[in-house]
């Protein structure tokens, strides 16, 4: 099969020819159609995330259908059409997982970074994080859900549902998603790009923003919550200051730069800050379920499988509108 693989941190992917893997007792064989291209990903061939599978295949918006199962993982019948998320395996016992909270289970490990991904032709993955995908969605518009559509969706539910005056900061894969959701349920919308970006505010307000401005600026009203998809520390004081008594900053990334001291008087008055880590097979079922009631609608950017580096590039420099997607359906 074609995959295209890390080799070491801080290196381009490589394209190449690997053996097609075999299901496991657990695991479904599967046949990919779209990888959708994360931040996390860049945080991983950058070193930013430690310790990551080598060689590896990245890759965790995965849509796929499947080819093969093994013994014990029966219950999704071959040729069902699939999503594969970041969390790929828990171990179903500690106190995290049995108390519905597996996203913080010690031993998890996450498809892309330990388990290898969907940047190649076949990849398998544990049947219990394999999830059906709504028929509405063609192949390379469903691989956006998986991760920004899933982890935008788990951060706005942790900031609370009475939040109505909600600022997103980064508009990229996640927030032009959520934007969507949030709309839905009713929720005004401020979007925070980066200085000077004005097509990413200009593409904010056309989804539903009632303003867009710059991160290094005040929205013209306080906000209840603020969602935090740049992977950029400062943005944390900003975001304080701009949410108003007991606002909630939360920040869904699963790496940042460090956060700068700022004075108390920013957190005081019942703010809060807090984190997400990754999902809940929950999440992904109530997620898939509302999308297509929404409907929320991907906007993508395809890349062919070989031109992988290019898609990583465009999403570093904040050329992707929506999302990147690789087709892996399209020729070599």
């Amino acid at each position: 099969m074609r995959a295209m693989v890390l080799r070491a941190a801080g290196q381009p992917l490589f394209e190449s020819r690997l053996p097609i893997p075999r299901a496991g007792l657990e695991e479904l064989l599967l046949r990919v159609h779209a990888c959708a291209v994360c931040r996390t990903d860049l945080h991983i061939v950058d070193g930013e995330l430690p310790r990551p599978k080598l060689p590896l295949v990245l890759g965790h918006e995965i849509v796929a259908t499947v080819e093969a199962a093994g013994e014990r993982a029966t219950a999704i019948p071959v040729g069902t059409r699939v999503g594969v998320p970041w969390l790929g395996w828990t171990c179903g016992r500690c106190r995290f997982c049995v108390s519905g909270r597996e996203n913080l289970c010690a031993q998890a490990r996450f498809t892309g970074y330990q388990i290898d991904g969907g940047f190649a032709e076949f990849t398998v993955a544990h049947h219990r994080f394999c999830f059906p995908l709504p028929p509405e969605y063609a192949d390379v518009h469903a691989a956006p859900l998986m991760c920004a559509g899933l982890i935008g969706f788990r951060s706005l539910r942790m900031a609370g549902a009475e939040r109505r005056r909600l600022g997103l900061y980064g508009f990229g894969a996640a927030a032009h998603l959520i934007i969507q959701v949030a709309r839905h349920q009713g929720r005004r919308v401020f979007a925070f790009t980066r200085p000077g970006d004005a097509e990413g505010q200009r593409f904010a307000r056309e989804l539903g923003a009632e303003w867009a401005g710059g991160s290094e600026v005040l929205p013209p009203e306080p906000l209840d919550a603020a969602l935090l998809f740049a992977p950029v520390g400062a943005l944390v004081p900003a975001a304080l200051r701009a949410v108003d008594k007991a606002g909630v900053v939360v920040c869904g990334g699963i790496h940042m730069s460090d956060i700068p001291s700022f004075p108390y008087a920013l957190l005081w008055e019942e703010r809060v800050v807090r984190s997400v880590a990754n999902l809940t097979r929950a999440d992904a079922l109530d997620f898939l379920a509302l999308a297509p009631r929404v409907p929320v609608r991907t906007q993508v950017q395809v890349f062919p499988l070989s031109a992988a580096n290019e898609a990583l590039t465009a999403l570093r420099q904040g050329r992707v509108r929506g999302a990147a997607v690789l087709d892996l359906t399209a020729p070599a």
